[in-house]
């Protein structure tokens, strides 16, 4: 069964920094084609945080997270790091992994993505 499952949520203070993991089982990420991030704040809609084209190995991300965000893999540990410093209250959201099997030219539409976790939670306290 694949399953995907974020970690390395948390409290954190403004300007405070955190690292969420995406691991995968039942098959590698590279078996993906691409991987994102996306979240959800309280009272909000889903929005993409940022994704990667996993052959290319080409990211992108939100206007709102550039310079401050980063997206990475670890083959060797089968997971996607989402690096997120400077962190501001209105990060404050459920973090979310996702994966397609289908390669497409954009990364932001979630519902390109068949694959979910069950989200981890951020918390940036003013």
């Amino acid at each position: 069964q694949v399953q995907l499952v974020e970690s390395g949520g948390g409290l954190v203070q403004t300007g405070g920094s955190l690292r969420l993991s995406c691991a995968a089982s039942g098959r590698t990420f590279s078996t993906y084609r691409m991987v994102g991030w996306f979240r959800q704040g309280p009272g909000k809609e889903r929005e993409f945080v940022g994704g990667i084209w996993w052959s290319a190995g080409i990211t992108e991300l939100a206007d709102s997270v550039k310079g401050r965000f980063t997206i990475s893999r670890d083959n060797a540990k089968n997971t996607v790091l989402l690096q997120m410093n400077s962190l501001k209250p209105e990060d404050t959201a459920v973090y979310y992994c996702a994966a397609a099997e289908t390669l497409y030219n954009v990364l932001r539409k979630a519902d390109l993505y068949e694959y979910w976790g069950q989200g981890t939670q951020v918390t940036v306290s003013s």
